[in-house]
């Protein structure tokens, strides 16, 4: 019996924007944590959608927002912008998946709150498909020796790794 390392929506969120950011996350090399972007985020979150339950855990997921309407549950995940949406997706979609293995149904909602924009997420065979093999490639990942060489992406501008993958020396 071998060891499954646990993966959070946190490692999915990134494997579908840097999969070298991936890997610093699973090595516990910390980012810059006081960038603004993060401080910025943290403020959405604590900001936005204040009628919601907010930072909800529910066994090994964290989820951002948590509500009930005509009887059904809904997991609302905030992000800053929807330029990431298809990494913001897997995410919740990791979050129904889990809960769904909890015995418990749930419909997502991606909310972009600077850009008014809310877009329903549903638990589908295809997307698990996706999610399982997005797992299992972030287990590789986890498993190399060094990182991944880093690739400039437009995310990079805005990162909190940005100095570990880009500084000169």
């Amino acid at each position: 019996m071998s060891f499954e390392m646990p993966i959070t929506g946190t490692h999915i969120w990134y494997y579908f924007v840097c999969k070298r950011e991936v890997w610093l996350l699973i090595h516990q090399i910390a980012a810059d944590q006081d960038h603004e972007d993060l401080d910025y985020g943290r403020f959405i979150s604590e900001q936005r959608y204040r009628r919601d339950k907010k930072e909800i855990s529910i066994g090994n997921i964290v989820v951002d927002r948590l509500r009930t309407e005509n009887g059904q549950l809904i997991v609302g995940e905030v992000k800053k912008s929807s330029k990431f949406k298809k990494s913001a997706k897997m995410q919740l979609l990791y979050y129904l998946d889990n809960l769904r293995k909890m015995g418990i149904e749930a419909k997502g909602e991606l909310l972009f709150p600077e850009e008014r924009k809310k877009e329903v997420v549903e638990w589908s065979v295809e997307g698990i498909e996706e999610l399982k093999k997005a797992m299992e490639d972030i287990r590789k990942i986890a498993r190399l020796p060094v990182p991944p060489n880093p690739e400039k992406i437009p995310f990079c501008r805005k990162c909190a790794y940005k100095e570990y993958c880009w500084a000169e020396g």
